[in-house]
C-alpha cells in the first residue's frame, strides 16, 4: 500500500514539475510537497539591484546575500557548483534559498523563480529543490543591424529576453553591404557615409522593387559602452562582428582605395552577395587593425567575429595586386587568399590576447590556427573543424536561422524563404552523431541568427524570435528531448502568459495548421493537418469559402481524389484562433506517384522529398518555405512511374529564381519517355531564354504518346557566371510540382 501512494506521489510530482512553466527545464527539479505564499513583491524586482549581486560574489565575504523583503531571499556562496549552476530550494517557514559559485548562476536560480512566480500571476509557490547547470558554454543569439537598423532601446530588450531564457552571447552583427552601423574614430567617413543608403529593397528579392526613402543609423561607441555594460549585468557576452573580406561594400563606399577597383560604390540599397570586396592591399590590413583595435577596445568579449562568409573570388582573379601576391606568398588560389587574409587578421587579433570567430567559409583554403567556426551551412563545416580541433559554435541554417518562415507561408510576415517551425529547433541535436566523445567536446554549443532583410519592425523581430527562442534555450541548456516535443509545447502554452504579461509580439503559428500529404493509392492525396494540443478543432471547406463555426468538423484525415481548393482554420468554443490555411490541389496523371530522383535534394530543402514533384501542390514563389526542392550544384534527375501505361501530351514543371539567394532557373529542361524504364527518348527541351520568359513555369507539349515512365532532367547551372549574385560559387536549382498530362 505504501509503495502505491508513494508511486501516486511521484507521478503527481512528476505531471506538476512538467506543466511548470520553466523554460528551460531544469536539470533536475524534485517537488517536496506542500506550498508557500509567493515573495511580497513584483517578480521584476528580483532583478532591481544586480549591481549589488554581481558585487556580491566578487567580494571574498561575507557569504550570505539578502534580496526583496528582509530575509526573503538568501543567496549563498558555495564552492561546489561549477561556473553557471545553481541551486533553488522552496521551504515552507523559510526563505528562499539559493546557492551558487558564481554571480551567473544565481542570476540564472533567480531567472527560474521570475518565471514561478510572473507566468501565472502566482499567489503561492510549491515547495521544491532544483539542482541545474547548462550543458553548453555557448548560448547565443544573434542580431543583424546592417540591413534593418535597431534602437538602442530595442537592443537591450533584446538582452532582457536572452537573459530571461539564460542565454549567454549576444552576436552583435554590425557591418555589412547595407550599412556600416558602429562609430569608428579614426575613421569617420564610415558612419558619415558607410552608415547610409538611398533607399531600400521592398518587398521581395524576387520581385525587384525598391523605394527612395534614405536610410541609415549607427551606434556611438559611449552608446556601445552602454549596452556592454547592460549585457554584462545580465551574465551576457557580445560578440561583435566586423565583416571581412566580403561583405564590405559600405565600408568601401567610404573608402573606396581599399577595394580592388577605387570603385565608386554606394551602400547596398539590394539584398545578396556583391563582387566588391576588400582587397588585401596593406593599406587594407592598416585599415582593418585600427578598426579592430577601437572594437576591442569596446568589447571585452574574448571572440571577436570576423565574418569570412560569401566572399566571391571575381576581383580577386583580375586584380594585379591579388594575382601577384598569390604568387609571391606561393598561394594556390583566390581561396587560399582568402586563407591568407584570414589568417593575417588573426595573428593581430590574437596578438592583443583575443580569439577569432568566422562563419564555416572560413575553412576554405586552410584554417586559421587558432580560430573557431560558426557552422551555418549544415552541420558539415562543424565537424570539419571539430575533427581538425578547433572550436565550433552550430548554427545551421535548416535549424537555426529565425528569418526563416515557422508557418504556413502563406499566412506568415513576409520571410526570407525556407521553413523552420518550432519543433525543428527544439528537435536540433548541436553535437553531430559523426564526432568521437573527444572531438564533440570542441562543440561550445548553438545560436540562432536572425537576418533582417525582411525585418524592419521590432513587432516582426519579435514574432521572428518566439517562440523559437524558447526552444532554442532549452537545446542550449541541454534539456530538450526530441521525442518529447510534445511535453515542452505543454510548457510553452503554460509559458506564453508570461510573454503575454511582458507584451511580447510571439508568433502563434503553432497552433495554426500546418499540412501534411501524402500518396494514397494509385492516384489520390491523403491530406491531414497538426496543430498544437491535441485532436483540436479544425473546420474545413473545399468551395473556396471561409471556414465559420458552423463548416465541417475536418475528420482528422481526408483523401483529395481531384484538383480543388481546401480551406481549413482551427477553432476554439466557436471562435476562430488561427488564420485561414488555403491549400490548392492540382492534379495530374503524374499526382501521387512514385518518383525516383538521381541525385538527392539538400537537407536544407528537402520538403516532402521526392513526393514533392508530385504532391499536387504548386509552391508560392516569393514565399518559398518547404514546398521546394533546393539542389546546390547538381542536376534535378526524376524519374515519375506512371504505374501503367497511359497516353500523355505534355509536362509542366514549376522552378524558382531568387538571385539574391544564388537560386537561379535551369540552363535548360528537357522530356524523356520511356515504357520499360531502360530506353528513354527524348520529346521535348526547353532553352533558358524561355525558361526566363516563362517565369519559372514551363509547359513542354509534344506528340501525343503511350508510356509509363516520364523522365525530367534540368541542368543547373554548374557555376553562377560573372556579374551575378555569388559570381563563381555553385548555383541553387529550386524545383516544385511536375504534372504530366
Amino acid at each position: 500500500m505504501f509503495k502505491k501512494i508513494l508511486f501516486a506521489l511521484l507521478i503527481s510530482q512528476s505531471l506538476f514539475s512538467q506543466e511548470l512553466p520553466l523554460i528551460p527545464q531544469p536539470q533536475s527539479l524534485r517537488l517536496l510537497g506542500g506550498e508557500v505564499k509567493t515573495i511580497a513583491f513584483a517578480p521584476e524586482d528580483l532583478f532591481s539591484d544586480l549591481d549589488g549581486l554581481n558585487a556580491f560574489f566578487d567580494k571574498k565575504s561575507p557569504s550570505v546575500y539578502s534580496l526583496g523583503n528582509p530575509g526573503s531571499i538568501e543567496i549563498r556562496k558555495s564552492a561546489n557548483f561549477k561556473k553557471e549552476a545553481y541551486s533553488l530550494k522552496i521551504l515552507a517557514d523559510k526563505p528562499i534559498q539559493i546557492e551558487a559559485s558564481d554571480a551567473s548562476g544565481a542570476f540564472y536560480a533567480l531567472q527560474t523563480l521570475f518565471q514561478m512566480t510572473s507566468a501565472q500571476n502566482a499567489t503561492t509557490l510549491p515547495c521544491l529543490e532544483i539542482v541545474d547547470e547548462p550543458k553548453f558554454q555557448w548560448r547565443g543569439m544573434h542580431l543583424d543591424c546592417s540591413r534593418h537598423f535597431w534602437s538602442v532601446h530595442f537592443v537591450k530588450k533584446y538582452i532582457d529576453y536572452l537573459a530571461m531564457y539564460k542565454m549567454n552571447t549576444f552576436h552583435w552583427h554590425l557591418t555589412d553591404d547595407q550599412g556600416w552601423r558602429i562609430e569608428i574614430k579614426k575613421y569617420p567617413k564610415l558612419t558619415e557615409i558607410g552608415s547610409k543608403r538611398k533607399g531600400t529593397m521592398a518587398g521581395h528579392y524576387n520581385e525587384q522593387r525598391w523605394d527612395d526613402i534614405p536610410y541609415g543609423g549607427f551606434y556611438t561607441q559611449e552608446q556601445i559602452k552602454d549596452v556592454v555594460a547592460y549585457a554584462k549585468a545580465r551574465h551576457i557576452t557580445i560578440v561583435p562582428e566586423i565583416e571581412m573580406p566580403g561583405h564590405a561594400v559600405a565600408a568601401l563606399s567610404a573608402y573606396p582605395e581599399l577595394a580592388c577597383t577605387f570603385g565608386p560604390f554606394e551602400v547596398e540599397k539590394t539584398w545578396g552577395v556583391f563582387d566588391d570586396v576588400f582587397c588585401p592591399k596593406e593599406n587594407t590590413f592598416k585599415f582593418l587593425e585600427d578598426v579592430l583595435t577601437e572594437v576591442m577596445a569596446l568589447f571585452p568579449s574574448e571572440y571577436i567575429h570576423i565574418g569570412g562568409d560569401e566572399c566571391p573570388k571575381t576581383r580577386w582573379k583580375t586584380c594585379a595586386h591579388c594575382q601577384g601576391l598569390i604568387k609571391e606568398k606561393g598561394l594556390k588560389d583566390e581561396h587560399e587568399l582568402q586563407s591568407y587574409f584570414i589568417q593575417r587578421i588573426e595573428k593581430f587579433v590574437n596578438s592583443k590576447g583575443r580569439r577569432i570567430i568566422g562563419w564555416d567559409e572560413i575553412l576554405e583554403g586552410g584554417l586559421a590556427p587558432n580560430a573557431a567556426v560558426m557552422s551555418w551551412r549544415g552541420i558539415d563545416g562543424g565537424i570539419a573543424a571539430a575533427k581538425q580541433k578547433h572550436y565550433v559554435v552550430m548554427t545551421p541554417e535548416s535549424n537555426l536561422y529565425f528569418d526563416r518562415y515557422q508557418g504556413d507561408p502563406k499566412n506568415e510576415p513576409l520571410g526570407f524563404g525556407g521553413f523552420v517551425p518550432i519543433e525543428k529547433v527544439y528537435n536540433f541535436n548541436p553535437i553531430p552523431e559523426a564526432l568521437s566523445v573527444e572531438e564533440s567536446k570542441y562543440i561550445l554549443g548553438a545560436q540562432a541568427n536572425l537576418w533582417t532583410e525582411y525585418i524592419a519592425t521590432e513587432k516582426h523581430a519579435e514574432y521572428m524570435v518566439f517562440p523559437r527562442l524558447a526552444a532554442l534555450a532549452e537545446v542550449d541548456w541541454g534539456t530538450a528531448q526530441p521525442g518529447n516535443f510534445g511535453q515542452f509545447q505543454k510548457r510553452l502554452v503554460n509559458h506564453m502568459k508570461l510573454l503575454d504579461k511582458k507584451g511580447v509580439n510571439y508568433s502563434r503559428s503553432m497552433f495554426g495548421l500546418s499540412a501534411k500529404v501524402s500518396p494514397f493509392g494509385r492516384n489520390q492525396i491523403m491530406l491531414e493537418f497538426t496543430s498544437a494540443d491535441k485532436n483540436p478543432e479544425i473546420r474545413y471547406t473545399t468551395d473556396g469559402s471561409e471556414p465559420t463555426s458552423e463548416s465541417p468538423l475536418f475528420p482528422g484525415k481526408i483523401v483529395i481524389p481531384d484538383s480543388e481548393i481546401f480551406k481549413a482554420a482551427r477553432f476554439e468554443y466557436g471562435k476562430k484562433i488561427s488564420e485561414t490555411t488555403t491549400q490548392e490541389f492540382k492534379f495530374g496523371k503524374s499526382t501521387a506517384r512514385s518518383v525516383s530522383l538521381k541525385n538527392q535534394p539538400s537537407p536544407k530543402y528537402s520538403g516532402d522529398g521526392a513526393f514533392t514533384l508530385t504532391n499536387g501542390i504548386f509552391g508560392d514563389k516569393n514565399r518559398f518555405g518547404r514546398d521546394w526542392l533546393g539542389f546546390s550544384g547538381t542536376d534535378l534527375e526524376a524519374v515519375i512511374d506512371l504505374s501503367e501505361k497511359q497516353k500523355v501530351e505534355s509536362v509542366t514543371a514549376s522552378f524558382l529564381q531568387s538571385a539574391g539567394s544564388w537560386i537561379y532557373f535551369p540552363a535548360e529542361v528537357e522530356i524523356f519517355v520511356s515504357k520499360d524504364n531502360l530506353d528513354f527518348k527524348s520529346v521535348g527541351k526547353i532553352s533558358a531564354s524561355d525558361i526566363e520568359k516563362a517565369g519559372g513555369t514551363i509547359t513542354i507539349k509534344f506528340k501525343k504518346q503511350k508510356t509509363q515512365y516520364v523522365k525530367v532532367i534540368a541542368k543547373n547551372t554548374t557555376k553562377i557566371a560573372d556579374g551575378k549574385p555569388g559570381a563563381g560559387n555553385a548555383a541553387w536549382l529550386f524545383a516544385d510540382e511536375i504534372l504530366v498530362n
